[in-house]
């Protein structure tokens, strides 16, 4: 079996938020969505959409139909292969529009032994879900990094914990994506 190292990249948030992970080239993209929601911290609570090169795959919404190649059908070996691209971009959650970008790495063989996906290295802490996208996302580092913020104890109160952006619960994160492996 092949093996891809993924860099998977939360764009326009600040601190930097980044996941590697190593799945299998022939993995489908549903699969893939799963692993990116587990590696990134996401609740896999909204609808999402790979898009390279003009394409899209996603899951078609029921509500307003799309034009989108179903993910299910589709694996990154396909992708990559058909688009030539070496970077696609995963949009999660059509309200926050959270995108990422996923930067195709280093191809070898498996590790016998090993499970995968595999989540290698984490950096920084997701956002909430659905906390408002990037401009929402903002507001709320700010009012719970500041006691006095006139909002401070509504986002402290409607997360239910403190929050800090630098300091990621790895184990966990690496522990769910671990279990996907086992599926």
């Amino acid at each position: 079996m092949k093996i891809i190292e993924l860099t998977i990249t939360l764009e326009h948030v600040k601190p930097t938020v980044i996941r590697i992970v190593e799945v299998p080239l022939g993995i489908r993209l549903d699969r893939l969505h799963l692993t990116i929601q587990a590696a990134m911290g996401w609740e896999n609570a909204h609808l999402y959409m790979f898009m390279a090169a003009g394409s899209r795959w996603g899951v078609p919404d029921p509500d307003f139909g799309g034009d989108e190649l179903p993910a299910s059908e589709s694996t990154l070996e396909d992708v990559l292969g058909s688009t030539n691209m070496k970077t696609l971009r995963y949009l999660y959650d059509f309200g926050d529009d959270w995108m990422h970008r996923i930067e195709a790495g280093e191809i070898s063989d498996a590790v016998s032994g090993d499970l995968y996906p595999k989540l290698t290295e984490v950096i920084g802490q997701c956002p909430p879900e659905d906390v408002g996208g990037t401009p929402g996302y903002e507001a709320f580092l700010e009012a719970m990094a500041d006691t006095k913020h006139p909002e401070h104890k509504n986002v402290k109160d409607w997360y239910g914990d403190i929050f800090d952006p630098n300091n990621p619960e790895t184990d966990k994160l690496k522990l769910d994506v671990l279990k996907l492996a086992k599926k």
